[in-house]
């Protein structure tokens, strides 16, 4: 029995109706020699099946898993695995004020539920949750509260952002942070909070200033790498590791080109999102061109 076989020996798949197959309106009987009371894998999941869930606005994390797949499409343990979204309706992207946000918080934690409820229907055997939610609810408390009592619902193990990133950070036993997102004023001071919650010291921060959710993954690299060398990457800052907020924000590409550069780790949510869930799940093998993160962990 495979890998996923014994982690589900108790339902049997594919449900058949009869022993046999039809072949030109004529049942044939035991046709095909495969045991029908048993469980068969699904031939393209025959590891693991992940459930990922973003905001429908969110264009970019889903590639940047897919880019990082696909640069590493010769890794034996994702061949098979697969990812599959499930969108959460955002139909007022905007946040360009705290009467913005409020309404995006309130549409998003809303219609957090129907997502996961829909992402189940594809029995994904663990969850991730593809949102910042550090830029809408203020503090850990107000990130976690929410989240908990979704993934009480589900009965599987999940990776979210502030999970994640917490881990990534003690593995590279940071303590001294320089973080940058995506957010207006309120946003990136959401974000802050959080991770000094967290028990971190955010030394400095930057906020790039997006007013619309569905523009963030618009940033221009130039932008967001002149912050990070001009801005956050400077000797009086003695930081142990840069993090970047916003899924929707492309990051991975710019964490390669410039962690060598400067001396830390440059922790993209998306790659670190991923690394917990592979990880989470026994995938352990290091990743090219996703990140120091997938090679020091």
């Amino acid at each position: 029995m495979n890998k996923l076989a014994s982690r589900k020996s108790n339902t049997i798949k594919p449900s058949f109706t009869k022993d046999g197959i039809y072949f030109n309106g004529k049942f044939i009987e035991k046709y095909g020699e495969i045991d029908r009371s048993t469980y068969h894998a699904d031939p393209l999941h025959s590891n693991k099946k992940f459930g990922l869930i973003v905001p429908a606005t969110n264009t970019t994390m889903e590639k940047e898993i897919w880019s990082i797949l696909i640069d590493n499409h010769n890794v034996d343990s994702l061949r098979g695995i697969g990812f599959h979204t499930s969108n959460v309706l955002t139909p007022k992207p905007e946040i360009n004020s705290e009467q913005d946000i409020e309404r995006y918080k309130t549409s998003f934690l809303a219609g957090l539920q129907d997502a996961v409820n829909i992402a189940k229907l594809a029995d994904p055997d663990h969850l991730i949750l593809g949102m910042s939610l550090e830029h809408i609810l203020y503090g850990i408390d107000q990130v976690s509260t929410p989240i908990d009592s979704t993934i009480a619902t589900t009965n599987m193990d999940w990776s979210t952002c502030h999970q994640a990133i917490d881990l990534a950070l003690k593995q590279y036993q940071a303590k001294n942070i320089g973080i940058i997102t995506p957010f207006e004023a309120q946003g990136n001071a959401s974000a802050k909070k959080m991770f000094q919650d967290l028990g971190y010291n955010v030394v400095a921060d930057v906020g790039l200033a997006c007013g619309n959710t569905q523009h963030i993954a618009h940033i221009p690299d130039s932008l967001k790498q002149s912050a990070i060398l001009g801005l956050l990457d400077v000797k009086s800052n003695n930081l142990d590791a840069i993090v970047q907020c916003g899924t929707n924000m492309s990051f991975v590409n710019l964490a390669e080109q410039l962690e060598s550069r400067i001396g830390v780790p440059l922790l993209s949510i998306n790659a670190v999102v991923l690394w917990h869930a592979l990880r989470s799940n026994g995938i352990s093998d290091k990743l090219i061109n996703a990140s120091r993160i997938f090679r020091d962990h």
